[in-house]
């Protein structure tokens, strides 16, 4: 295989995470192909993507302000609402793609079918065989993957116990609200899509929606005070003891709704900024006009009526499990690794492999914030390493930060399959511009 293939860099998906990385790489002069399964860029913003895997639904808007969400050397339209919808978001993507000019170098309608690692009988660090569903095996030193993490539903498991003999679905198909008029519904699951879909069915039909959750969630609104809730949190309040970060959104969440309890919405047990929080504008008020109820966790099926743990059963048409999604790379076969039953996957700064030289993970996390700005540092950040202006630590110091990284997220946060990649934004953002600075003082001095 030629030299300059095997310095090439390979990207995998085109969505928010994959078009920063490429655009990185080519402001960089670092040649690289992009393969995207769809016919657009956007991944999972992309309402109706042809690529199969959005969730987005019809009536789908960001819920980190508009400032917060963009990348940095390319703001939003000052004339998009703060909280844009979808729609609006793909048109920026494609915009920001056209702007630095690199669409050309992404082949689209085109998926990976399978990664292989192949080593160098010399001992180097070997190289990565793609094979497309174009036909095309080539293969590269380095391979990043942003084929996003928000597409392969995930049920409970072990299932609840009987069965449930009414229709039911998974949030990841849920477009519109005309697929669930006439029916009375239970929503499995508090996060954002869960409650979208609760008010969006309250609003439209006036029917009573139903949420099952095990352990309810903090619900933090859009607003405050005219301003855009997130944009109150920022590198200094992130350095604060989590203690007083915790009572000062606690007041701030006073201040914004009082007490969510007020209007019939759980408490969780769990003291804030101990789990990912639901952001909603409208659930509170839907809930204290009784159009929206709450159920503890489901005891078991019996036909169409649902037993909750708190001995109360309701009869139910549809079931609407809004309960997250599995990790998936479906190009990985035998010799990498399987991580859908936990969503764990242990790298260096929640990109770096520390086993497969030149593989790289990017955007695989879940942030208090908006993920656009972190995988863009994350992909600034790769650059230098495939440039080699940035060197990475040995494999042992990369093994311990791992094991420090996962034991400060399980003392923090409650044990499931989500928070494995929770991240705060602003420590996290830090983290990584350090690194690009060490790293880059070290490779400086190693060259004198």
């Amino acid at each position: 295989m030629a030299a300059d293939r095997l310095q090439k860099v390979c990207i995998i998906g085109a969505g928010s995470s994959g078009i920063v990385a490429a655009k990185t790489l080519y402001q960089a002069g670092v040649p690289f192909d992009c393969f995207e399964k769809g016919s657009g860029i956007g991944g999972n913003w992309r309402y109706g993507n042809d690529n199969g895997m959005s969730s987005a639904y019809r009536s789908l808007h960001i819920n980190t302000n508009r400032n917060a969400m963009a990348y940095s050397d390319y703001p939003m339209p000052t004339d998009y609402p703060m909280f844009p919808h979808h729609s609006q978001i793909i048109r920026y993507f494609d915009s920001y793609v056209d702007h630095f000019g690199f669409r050309d170098k992404i082949q689209f309608s085109t998926s990976v079918e399978d990664v292989c690692h192949v080593a160098d009988p010399a001992g180097g660090v070997g190289s990565y065989q793609v094979t497309t569903s174009t036909g095309q095996h080539r293969s590269y030193k380095h391979l990043i993957v942003a084929n996003g993490h928000h597409w392969n539903p995930r049920y409970p498991d072990p299932a609840f116990p009987g069965t449930f003999t009414g229709e039911t679905i998974h949030s990841h198909d849920y477009k519109t609200p005309e697929q669930i008029q006439g029916r009375k519904v239970l929503i499995v699951g508090i996060g954002n899509s869960a409650v979208d879909i609760a008010c969006e069915a309250a609003r439209q039909y006036g029917e009573i929606v139903t949420i099952s959750t095990r352990s309810g969630a903090y619900i933090v609104p859009n607003w405050l005070i005219s301003k855009p809730f997130d944009s109150l949190a920022n590198s200094i309040t992130s350095q604060l003891p989590l203690s007083l970060q915790r009572r000062l959104l606690g007041m701030s969440l006073w201040l914004a709704r009082g007490r969510q309890e007020n209007y019939g919405v759980p408490t969780p047990k769990r003291p804030l900024l101990s789990e990912h929080p639901t952001i909603s504008q409208d659930l509170l008020n839907l809930a204290g006009r009784g159009l929206v109820k709450f159920k503890p966790n489901i005891t078991r099926f019996e036909g169409r009526e649902v037993v909750f743990d708190d001995g109360s059963r309701d009869r139910f048409d549809m079931i609407i499990y809004a309960t997250g999604y599995k990790v998936t790379f479906p190009f990985f076969k035998a010799g990498f690794f399987n991580v859908e039953q936990t969503n764990d996957l242990q790298l260096y700064h929640r990109v770096v492999h520390p086993d497969f030289t030149g593989l790289y993970f990017l955007g695989l996390l879940q942030p208090l914030g908006a993920i656009m700005p972190l995988a863009e540092i994350q992909a600034m950040w790769l650059t230098s390493l495939i440039a080699g202006t940035c060197r990475l630590p040995g494999r042992d110091q990369m093994l311990r930060s791992i094991r420090e990284e996962a034991t400060k997220n399980t003392q923090r946060y409650n044990a499931s399959a989500r928070h494995t990649l929770q991240v705060d934004f602003h420590p996290y953002k830090q983290c990584i511009e350090r690194e690009l600075r060490r790293m880059k003082q070290r490779a400086v001095m190693e060259k004198r």
